[in-house]
């Protein structure tokens, strides 16, 4: 058995294992919570008893344990009725028992009606008779379970809340874990591709240079050399993928303006772009252009998408107050609301192709390397999607 299946066995294991401890836990207090029961219906028979004997004295006989036995209870809430169902005595219940029921407040009168109500629903009454100057008297007793009795029914929901809350945490740690593990085995896959890629890199730089000895047209040199460029620029950023990237203070007008225009000459004629600076000084921010300008061209590449290669695409660039921010528009189709925080997760992507890392990783680049913000500021369906950038400015 290989280690990704050990894991997966164990896992299995433990939650099987998780669910047999529970399930023998609400069998036990459920047995315990029988047991207990049959236990007070065994009390309140020997407490019938002892009443129908203190009611059927014989002079002969001491009667004081029978009184002992009806005054020993002091938990189980108990009301006597005649055989007419008119209440004649009661015991451990918010009503004293020093008057007749029809003596008390309404209220009073009320409140041992639904008590009586509750008890006849829960319990079987124990029937007592006896003699009162030679006349046979029947009587009922009707008593409902214990205050202790009550809390331990919801002992079974309060363990179930808590092995709930414990499993929500360990599923939590789970999948983190996991993340942890899928992040560094993208880090690892995009430091192996910036290295694969640096190679041949090294030997175009010196096919330009040769190309440049044979006298070849220079402008087609030097959009060949542009090219190798930015092949070096993606390479630079994928090893900079799972390791802190370092910070220089740059103009962010400078940086988007520069990222914004590799990507206008390279793309469909049809295609509108715009930039909008008001500013007239330049706008400084902790910056790693590199991956800005990752984070540029993947909102400008998703924006183009999202119009099908023909629209408006503006790139607003401006400070507000102590905040740098890029606004990026364009008029595609547009995102419904519920997708405006759905769209920047790993793996998440509207496209047929594609694997939706794009604004995952725009979102890891401004939000956790530049401790930025980049969100949907508004989108409309049919007419178009705005992202927004901040990031703090430097004094």
């Amino acid at each position: 058995m290989n280690f990704p299946d050990y894991k997966t066995t164990l896992k299995w294991v433990l939650i099987v294992a998780s669910f047999l401890i529970v399930a023998l836990i609400l069998w036990n207090t459920n047995q315990f919570f029988r047991k207990f029961k049959n236990e007070e219906r065994l009390k309140m028979e020997v407490l019938a008893t002892a009443y129908e004997n203190f009611n059927n004295p014989d002079l002969d006989v001491d009667i004081s344990l029978e009184n002992k036995i009806i005054e020993s209870n002091k938990s189980i809430p108990m009301i006597i009725t005649y055989d007419n169902g008119d209440i004649f005595r009661w015991a451990n219940l918010d009503v004293t028992n020093s008057k007749k029921f029809t003596s008390l407040p309404v209220d009073d009168r009320l409140y041992l009606s639904r008590q009586l109500i509750k008890m006849k629903e829960e319990n079987e009454p124990l029937v007592v008779h006896y003699k009162v100057d030679n006349v046979n008297v029947t009587q009922n007793i009707y008593y409902r379970d214990s205050d202790l009795l009550n809390k331990l029914q919801f002992y079974p929901l309060g363990l179930l809340l808590i092995l709930l809350l414990f499993g929500t945490i360990i599923y939590l740690v789970f999948q983190q874990n996991k993340i942890a593990e899928q992040n560094k085995l993208w880090a690892g896959m995009a430091k192996e591709t910036a290295h694969q890629i640096g190679t041949p890199l090294s030997s175009m730089l010196g096919w330009v240079e040769l190309l440049r000895l044979e006298n070849t047209n220079e402008d087609i040199v030097n959009e060949i050399e542009k090219d190798v460029s930015r092949l070096n620029t993606i390479a630079d950023r994928f090893s900079k993928i799972g390791s802190i990237p370092k910070l220089t203070k740059q103009d962010i007008v400078e940086e988007t303006r520069n990222a914004f225009d590799y990507i206008q000459s390279r793309s469909f004629k049809q295609i509108d772009f715009k930039f909008i600076n008001n500013e007239d000084n330049p706008i400084f921010v902790d910056l790693n252009e590199q991956l800005y300008s990752w984070v540029i061209e993947n909102l400008v590449k998703n924006a183009i998408d999202a119009m099908q290669g023909k629209g408006k695409l503006t790139i607003t660039v401006f400070q507000d107050n102590s905040y740098a921010k890029v606004l990026i528009t364009d008029t595609g189709k547009g995102l419904p609301k519920r997708l405006h925080r759905q769209i920047f997760d790993p793996g998440y992507t509207t496209k047929k192709r594609g694997w939706g890392l794009g604004l995952s990783l725009a979102k890891r680049i401004i939000e956790d390397y530049h401790k930025g913000r980049i969100y949907i500021k508004k989108s409309e369906m049919g007419i178009g999607t705005s992202f927004m950038i901040e990031l703090k400015v430097l004094p």
